[in-house]
Protein backbone atom coordinates (compact mmCIF):
# COMPACT_ATOMS: atom_id res chain seq x y z
CA UNK A 1 0.00 0.00 0.00
CA UNK A 2 1.62 3.39 -0.99
CA UNK A 3 -0.13 7.34 -0.33
CA UNK A 4 -2.36 7.66 -2.79
CA UNK A 5 -2.54 11.61 -3.99
CA UNK A 6 -6.23 11.74 -4.46
CA UNK A 7 -7.51 9.89 -1.72
CA UNK A 8 -8.51 11.49 1.37
CA UNK A 9 -7.00 9.88 4.72
CA UNK A 10 -8.98 7.84 7.28
CA UNK A 11 -9.08 9.16 10.44
CA UNK A 12 -7.97 7.11 13.20
CA UNK A 13 -8.36 7.23 17.00
CA UNK A 14 -4.96 5.63 17.68
CA UNK A 15 -2.66 3.22 15.58
CA UNK A 16 -3.99 -0.19 17.35
CA UNK A 17 -6.96 -0.37 14.78
CA UNK A 18 -4.25 -0.82 11.77
CA UNK A 19 -1.09 -2.86 13.93
CA UNK A 20 -1.92 -5.84 12.37
CA UNK A 21 -1.20 -4.34 8.90
CA UNK A 22 2.53 -3.12 9.35
CA UNK A 23 5.32 -5.14 10.56
CA UNK A 24 7.60 -1.88 10.95
CA UNK A 25 7.32 1.57 11.98
CA UNK A 26 9.23 4.66 10.91
CA UNK A 27 8.84 7.28 13.61
CA UNK A 28 9.44 11.41 13.54
CA UNK A 29 10.69 12.44 16.63
CA UNK A 30 10.02 16.26 17.86
CA UNK A 31 5.78 16.47 17.25
CA UNK A 32 5.05 12.86 17.43
CA UNK A 33 6.97 11.79 20.56
CA UNK A 34 8.05 14.62 22.11
CA UNK A 35 7.77 18.51 22.20
CA UNK A 36 11.55 19.33 22.40
CA UNK A 37 10.90 19.10 26.53
CA UNK A 38 9.64 16.16 27.81
CA UNK A 39 7.28 12.94 25.60
CA UNK A 40 3.65 13.08 25.45
CA UNK A 41 1.62 11.03 27.24
CA UNK A 42 1.09 8.56 24.98
CA UNK A 43 4.53 7.63 23.71
CA UNK A 44 6.10 5.55 26.12
CA UNK A 45 2.78 3.22 26.37
CA UNK A 46 2.50 3.43 22.64
CA UNK A 47 6.14 2.45 22.06
CA UNK A 48 6.02 -0.47 24.43
CA UNK A 49 2.95 -1.75 22.53
CA UNK A 50 4.77 -2.02 19.33
CA UNK A 51 7.38 -3.75 21.10
CA UNK A 52 5.22 -5.98 22.81
CA UNK A 53 4.19 -6.88 18.84
CA UNK A 54 7.73 -7.15 17.92
CA UNK A 55 7.39 -4.32 15.16
CA UNK A 56 10.85 -3.22 14.21
CA UNK A 57 10.56 0.76 15.44
CA UNK A 58 13.02 3.29 13.52
CA UNK A 59 13.05 6.78 14.98
CA UNK A 60 14.01 9.10 11.45
CA UNK A 61 14.43 13.10 12.26
CA UNK A 62 15.59 15.89 11.15
CA UNK A 63 17.49 17.04 13.91
CA UNK A 64 21.12 17.98 13.09
CA UNK A 65 23.04 16.43 15.45
CA UNK A 66 24.19 12.62 15.24
CA UNK A 67 22.13 9.86 15.94
CA UNK A 68 24.05 9.05 19.45
CA UNK A 69 23.38 12.35 20.38
CA UNK A 70 19.64 12.24 19.58
CA UNK A 71 19.66 8.89 21.56
CA UNK A 72 21.12 10.37 24.75
CA UNK A 73 18.91 13.28 24.84
CA UNK A 74 16.04 11.01 24.29
CA UNK A 75 16.98 8.85 27.01
CA UNK A 76 17.18 11.44 29.32
CA UNK A 77 13.77 11.79 29.01
CA UNK A 78 13.34 8.43 29.49
CA UNK A 79 12.78 6.82 25.12
CA UNK A 80 15.17 4.78 26.09
CA UNK A 81 16.90 2.29 23.80
CA UNK A 82 14.78 -0.95 24.52
CA UNK A 83 12.01 0.83 22.67
CA UNK A 84 13.15 1.20 19.36
CA UNK A 85 15.50 -0.78 17.17
CA UNK A 86 17.75 2.53 15.68
CA UNK A 87 17.86 6.22 15.12
CA UNK A 88 18.11 8.16 11.97
CA UNK A 89 19.04 11.95 11.67
CA UNK A 90 19.94 14.41 8.90
CA UNK A 91 22.65 15.65 11.09
CA UNK A 92 24.47 11.85 10.78
CA UNK A 93 24.01 12.15 6.96
CA UNK A 94 25.06 15.35 6.99
CA UNK A 95 28.10 14.53 8.71
CA UNK A 96 28.66 11.27 6.53
CA UNK A 97 28.25 13.45 3.26
CA UNK A 98 31.08 15.38 4.86
CA UNK A 99 33.55 12.94 5.77
CA UNK A 100 33.38 11.04 2.83
CA UNK A 101 32.77 13.97 0.01
CA UNK A 102 32.26 17.58 0.76
CA UNK A 103 35.36 18.19 2.95
CA UNK A 104 37.47 16.98 0.28
CA UNK A 105 35.60 18.44 -2.83
CA UNK A 106 34.97 21.81 -0.79
CA UNK A 107 37.95 22.24 1.70
CA UNK A 108 37.74 22.30 5.48
CA UNK A 109 36.90 25.85 6.65
CA UNK A 110 33.60 26.15 7.76
CA UNK A 111 31.46 29.24 8.49
CA UNK A 112 28.89 27.65 10.77
CA UNK A 113 24.89 29.38 11.52
CA UNK A 114 23.06 27.74 14.53
CA UNK A 115 23.58 26.69 18.23
CA UNK A 116 27.03 26.66 19.88
CA UNK A 117 26.53 22.89 20.89
CA UNK A 118 25.65 21.87 17.27
CA UNK A 119 29.21 22.09 16.51
CA UNK A 120 29.53 18.90 18.01
CA UNK A 121 28.25 17.67 15.01
CA UNK A 122 32.21 18.24 13.28
CA UNK A 123 33.55 16.39 15.98
CA UNK A 124 36.33 14.41 14.18
CA UNK A 125 36.04 16.25 11.53
CA UNK A 126 39.07 17.74 10.07
CA UNK A 127 37.45 21.32 10.02
CA UNK A 128 38.02 24.68 10.89
CA UNK A 129 35.51 26.89 12.10
CA UNK A 130 35.61 30.83 11.07
CA UNK A 131 32.86 33.65 11.30
CA UNK A 132 34.36 35.01 7.83
CA UNK A 133 32.31 34.31 4.32
CA UNK A 134 35.35 35.14 2.29
CA UNK A 135 37.72 32.87 4.29
CA UNK A 136 35.14 29.80 4.56
CA UNK A 137 34.94 27.38 1.94
CA UNK A 138 31.52 26.60 2.54
CA UNK A 139 28.83 27.27 4.90
CA UNK A 140 26.85 24.48 7.28
CA UNK A 141 23.60 25.68 8.91
CA UNK A 142 21.95 23.73 12.19
CA UNK A 143 19.58 26.08 13.33
CA UNK A 144 19.07 29.81 14.55
CA UNK A 145 22.10 30.74 17.53
CA UNK A 146 19.23 32.07 19.74
CA UNK A 147 15.98 30.16 19.87
CA UNK A 148 14.34 33.35 19.74
CA UNK A 149 15.50 34.64 16.22
CA UNK A 150 14.04 35.51 13.50
CA UNK A 151 15.45 35.33 9.70
CA UNK A 152 16.18 38.99 9.55
CA UNK A 153 19.66 39.37 11.54
CA UNK A 154 21.45 36.69 9.54
CA UNK A 155 20.16 38.17 6.14
CA UNK A 156 23.46 40.47 5.47
CA UNK A 157 25.33 36.71 6.48
CA UNK A 158 23.72 34.51 4.15
CA UNK A 159 23.91 37.82 1.48
CA UNK A 160 27.73 37.59 1.77
CA UNK A 161 28.27 33.80 1.55
CA UNK A 162 26.14 33.65 -1.42
CA UNK A 163 27.96 36.46 -2.80
CA UNK A 164 31.33 34.65 -2.06
CA UNK A 165 30.00 30.89 -3.72
CA UNK A 166 29.94 29.14 -0.64
CA UNK A 167 27.89 26.19 -0.91
CA UNK A 168 25.25 25.87 1.92
CA UNK A 169 24.45 22.55 3.74
CA UNK A 170 21.63 22.49 5.56
CA UNK A 171 21.30 19.92 8.35
CA UNK A 172 17.19 20.28 8.64
CA UNK A 173 15.13 20.71 5.91
CA UNK A 174 12.43 21.94 8.53
CA UNK A 175 11.39 25.46 8.34
CA UNK A 176 9.75 25.83 11.89
CA UNK A 177 9.65 23.83 15.13
CA UNK A 178 7.35 23.70 18.31
CA UNK A 179 9.53 23.27 21.28
CA UNK A 180 6.70 23.54 23.95
CA UNK A 181 4.56 26.05 22.71
CA UNK A 182 6.71 28.27 21.52
CA UNK A 183 8.28 28.22 17.80
CA UNK A 184 11.65 27.69 16.32
CA UNK A 185 13.11 28.45 13.09
CA UNK A 186 14.80 25.57 11.68
CA UNK A 187 17.19 25.57 8.65
CA UNK A 188 15.29 24.74 6.36
CA UNK A 189 13.97 28.40 6.31
CA UNK A 190 17.38 30.19 5.79
CA UNK A 191 18.12 27.58 2.97
CA UNK A 192 14.80 28.95 1.29
CA UNK A 193 16.16 32.45 1.54
CA UNK A 194 19.77 31.36 -0.03
CA UNK A 195 18.02 29.90 -3.07
CA UNK A 196 16.45 33.17 -3.17
CA UNK A 197 19.94 34.89 -3.16
CA UNK A 198 21.26 32.25 -5.56
CA UNK A 199 23.00 30.12 -3.28
CA UNK A 200 23.79 26.18 -4.05
CA UNK A 201 21.72 24.20 -1.13
CA UNK A 202 22.45 20.73 -0.52
CA UNK A 203 19.78 19.47 1.55
CA UNK A 204 19.83 16.40 4.60
CA UNK A 205 16.92 14.40 6.05
CA UNK A 206 13.35 14.26 5.10
CA UNK A 207 12.05 14.40 2.27
CA UNK A 208 14.68 13.29 0.69
CA UNK A 209 15.51 9.54 -0.09
CA UNK A 210 18.77 9.00 1.36
CA UNK A 211 17.43 8.85 5.05
CA UNK A 212 14.67 6.60 4.50
CA UNK A 213 17.32 4.17 2.60
CA UNK A 214 18.87 3.66 5.94
CA UNK A 215 15.92 3.20 7.76
CA UNK A 216 14.19 0.95 5.24
CA UNK A 217 17.03 -1.18 4.41
CA UNK A 218 17.40 -2.48 8.25
CA UNK A 219 13.79 -3.81 7.55
CA UNK A 220 14.15 -5.92 3.80
CA UNK A 221 10.67 -6.33 2.58
CA UNK A 222 8.41 -5.59 5.60
CA UNK A 223 5.36 -3.45 5.30
CA UNK A 224 6.29 0.25 6.76
CA UNK A 225 4.42 2.86 8.18
CA UNK A 226 5.81 6.22 8.56
CA UNK A 227 4.41 8.26 10.91
CA UNK A 228 5.02 12.05 11.18
CA UNK A 229 3.65 15.67 11.70
CA UNK A 230 4.98 17.47 8.21
CA UNK A 231 3.62 17.49 5.26
CA UNK A 232 6.37 19.03 3.38
CA UNK A 233 8.94 16.70 4.85
CA UNK A 234 7.29 13.29 6.51
CA UNK A 235 4.45 12.91 4.30
CA UNK A 236 6.02 14.01 1.36
CA UNK A 237 9.12 11.53 2.34
CA UNK A 238 7.23 8.66 2.96
CA UNK A 239 5.63 9.40 -0.44
CA UNK A 240 8.65 9.16 -2.21
CA UNK A 241 10.01 6.47 -0.63
CA UNK A 242 6.97 4.32 -1.60
CA UNK A 243 5.21 3.58 1.60
CA UNK A 244 2.41 4.20 3.43
CA UNK A 245 2.24 7.59 6.11
CA UNK A 246 0.11 8.88 8.91
CA UNK A 247 -0.17 12.55 9.64
CA UNK A 248 -0.08 13.47 13.29
CA UNK A 249 -2.33 16.30 13.22
CA UNK A 250 -1.22 17.85 16.70
CA UNK A 251 2.35 19.05 15.45
CA UNK A 252 3.15 21.17 13.02
CA UNK A 253 -0.24 22.10 11.42
CA UNK A 254 -1.98 21.73 14.58
CA UNK A 255 -3.52 24.82 13.45
CA UNK A 256 -4.72 24.24 10.04
CA UNK A 257 -6.24 20.50 10.92
CA UNK A 258 -9.09 20.08 13.46
CA UNK A 259 -9.41 16.71 13.37
CA UNK A 260 -11.30 16.70 16.32
CA UNK A 261 -14.21 18.73 14.87
CA UNK A 262 -16.35 16.53 12.70
CA UNK A 263 -18.86 19.01 11.38
CA UNK A 264 -19.27 19.64 8.13
CA UNK A 265 -16.83 23.25 8.60
CA UNK A 266 -14.05 20.87 9.67
CA UNK A 267 -14.11 18.57 6.89
CA UNK A 268 -14.23 21.62 4.61
CA UNK A 269 -11.32 22.56 6.20
CA UNK A 270 -9.23 19.39 5.76
CA UNK A 271 -10.34 18.86 2.21
CA UNK A 272 -9.04 22.97 1.59
CA UNK A 273 -5.80 22.03 3.78
CA UNK A 274 -4.72 19.01 1.72
CA UNK A 275 -5.92 20.37 -1.81
CA UNK A 276 -2.35 22.18 -1.36
CA UNK A 277 -0.28 19.05 -1.51
CA UNK A 278 0.08 16.60 -4.78
CA UNK A 279 0.65 13.97 -1.93
CA UNK A 280 -2.02 12.90 1.00
CA UNK A 281 -1.29 10.23 3.74
CA UNK A 282 -3.36 7.34 4.34
CA UNK A 283 -3.87 8.14 7.40
CA UNK A 284 -4.72 10.66 10.13
CA UNK A 285 -4.64 11.47 13.88
CA UNK A 286 -4.02 13.73 16.41
CA UNK A 287 -2.04 12.19 18.34
CA UNK A 288 0.34 9.20 18.26
CA UNK A 289 -1.14 6.74 20.81
CA UNK A 290 -2.26 2.86 20.56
Amino acid sequence: MQSHAKEMPQILPGIGDIAGFYDGYILDLWGVLHDGIAPFPDTIPTLQEMRRGKRNVWLLSNAPRRAAAVADFLTSMGITPDLYDGIMTSGEATYHAMADRYLAQWGKRCLHIGPQHDVSLLDGLDVVLTEDPAAADFLLCTGVRNPADTAEPYRDLLAAAAEAGLPFLCANPDRIVHVGDRLVLCPGTFADIYMEMDGQVTWFGKPYRQVYSHCLGAMPGQKVLAIGDGMPTDIAGATGAGIDSMLITGGIHRAELPIDDFSTIGQNRIYEFFSGFPYRPRYLAEKLNW
